[in-house]
Order: structure tokens, then C-alpha cells, then sequence
């Protein structure tokens, strides 16, 4: 660990405020102003946390849907228990994952579904961006199958090759697509974060029979971009397909 880092971080006033509050993570305070500007979480509301440990999003999501809605949280990572919400370890893209999810729901949907999930960061910029392209877009992807007509979702991104045609998809899906950078964030990151709300009842006419990953990959195709679609070796991501861009020396 830097002594710049360390500096830095016990400089943060959104860290100290968030560990005087009680709450696990600084990022409790982006999904704070989320809700300050849209207020797209509402009491007795049904959330679906994917990638949510430690648990700051989680915690915050207990706070606003109150006693009567039901939060769920989702991490390949162990997160230690949430009062008021029910945190699952598993893979979001897995099928006994999602087939938990849907015992839990009973039959329902979500009203909502967040994700401030990031990569295991390599250090190389072009290549952690297009690994959270990927989670992003899966994410959408399970978003479009347990969200109610109506529900919102909410993911973050970082700005770079690709983001435009997730946003194309995301406008396909949902009526109102904002980009929204959250003061909580830190100054130097190119992080910004994603707000769909409306899903709609039916895709538009461009993404119909398309998942949003292939809306994505047709994206990059046309701005020149070779995409690999063989299956990664990072494990803890496990990505089937990936959005790798691959230099010219690679072709």
C-alpha cells in the first residue's frame, strides 16, 4: 500500500463520513445522491444489489424501500450479513444464482436492480474498461429478465471504447437513459454511472431477439474494434465472452 494512497484515503471525507454513519463502503453516499437527484427508490420497493460487497448499496438500499421491501444482495465475493436484506454468494450469470434469486422473489420482480460492481483492477485503463463493459452489460442483460415493465436500473461504467453502444441498448430498454456523475466519487476517476428508469414493456424494434452483450459486440465491430470471444482465464469473473480489445500485433 502507497503512503500517497494511504493519504489520500484518510483525507476522504466521504470515507470518514461513511464509517461515522455505520455504513461499510464511501460508495453509500454515490447511491445517496443517486436517490437525492432521480429518487428512483421508493418505500415497499424490491431491489436486486449485484456485485454488493461490502454492502454500502445494500445498507442504503434497506434504508429507502423501509419495512416493507425486500432487498437482495448478490457477490462471488463472501459479504457478511445485512439487517434487513438477504446477501447471496454466487455468480450473477450463473443459472442457480438467478434460479435463488427467483425462489426469494416468490413469483414477483424487482423494481429495481443497482450495480456499482467493478473488475479486480489490472492497472492498464483500456483493459479494466473493457472488463467493466462486460459486467455492465451482462448485468443489463439480467436486469431485462427480472425487472418489472417500469423498474429501474442503475450501473456503473467507465468512460471509453464501447460505452456508446451499451447506452444505445439501454436506450432500447428502458424510456430514460441519463449518465450521472455522483459527487461521492473520487476526482480522479473517469467513473460515471448509468440511470435507466421506465423499463419498457417491449424492446424497441432495434434490440428485439438481441441480448444487450450482442447489441454491444455489434457496436464495437463497427467502430473498428476486434473483440475475442473465447472464454477468459480470469476465473473470478468468469466470462463466457469477453470484450478484449486486441492491439494490431495481436491480429
Amino acid at each position: 500500500m502507497s503512503k500517497r494512497w494511504y493519504q489520500e484515503n484518510r483525507r476522504d471525507p466521504w470515507r470518514r463520513q461513511a464509517k461515522s454513519k455505520g455504513y461499510r463502503a464511501r460508495s453509500a453516499y454515490k447511491l445517496k445522491q443517486i436517490q437525492e437527484k432521480f429518487e428512483i427508490i421508493r418505500p415497499g420497493d424490491a431491489i436486486l444489489d449485484v456485485g454488493c460487497h461490502p454492502g454500502g448499496w445494500t445498507q442504503v438500499s434497506v434504508e429507502e424501500v423501509g419495512d416493507e421491501g425486500l432487498v437482495i444482495g448478490v457477490d462471488i465475493k463472501s459479504t457478511s450479513p445485512i439487517e434487513g436484506a438477504t446477501v447471496l454468494q454466487g455468480n450473477i450469470i450463473h443459472k442457480e444464482t438467478i434460479e435463488r434469486i427467483e425462489e426469494l422473489l416468490d413469483g414477483g420482480q424487482f423494481n429495481i436492480v443497482l450495480s456499482d460492481i467493478s473488475p479486480k483492477l489490472t492497472g492498464r485503463y483500456d483493459t479494466d474498461q473493457a472488463i467493466s463493459l462486460e459486467l455492465s452489460t451482462m448485468t443489463l442483460d439480467v436486469a431485462m429478465d427480472l425487472l418489472a415493465p417500469g423498474g429501474a436500473f442503475v450501473t456503473k461504467i467507465f468512460q471509453g471504447v464501447g460505452i456508446e453502444g451499451l447506452i444505445k441498448a439501454a436506450k432500447d430498454r428502458f424510456s430514460n437513459v441519463q449518465r450521472f456523475a455522483p459527487m461521492a466519487s473520487r476526482n480522479s476517476s473517469s467513473e460515471t454511472y448509468l440511470i435507466c428508469r421506465n423499463r419498457l414493456p417491449v424492446p424497441r424494434r432495434p434490440a428485439r431477439g438481441l441480448t444487450a452483450f450482442e447489441q454491444v459486440l455489434s457496436h464495437l465491430t463497427e467502430v473498428g474494434i476486434n473483440v475475442d470471444e473465447t472464454s477468459t482465464e480470469d476465473e473470478e469473473i468468469e466470462i463466457n465472452k469477453g470484450f478484449r480489445r486486441l492491439n494490431r500485433n495481436d491480429e
